[in-house]
């Protein structure tokens, strides 16, 4: 597939495309939750900060997931 890098190595297509899957899931909704916190923290400060929080770190596991997936290399 084009998607995917040439490159041999011992990850299957499968595995990588399941890794993308849940990296966006991750990034996305992390940051659909930090925006959601920064909005709730108006009527409640804990409940959004907690929101803001938990969302922030959700997209950088995301990130760092992509630098992960970056340095994987596919089956040929």
């Amino acid at each position: 597939m084009a998607f995917f890098k040439d490159a041999t190595g011992t990850t299957s297509n499968k595995a990588i495309a399941r890794l993308h899957k849940i990296i966006w899931s991750l990034i996305f909704g992390g940051l659909v939750t930090l925006v959601l916190g920064l909005s709730t923290q108006r009527i409640d400060d804990t409940v959004g900060w907690t929101m803001v929080v938990s969302g922030a770190l959700l997209a950088a596991v995301g990130v760092v997931l992509v630098y992960v997936r970056s340095k994987m290399k596919t089956e040929a």
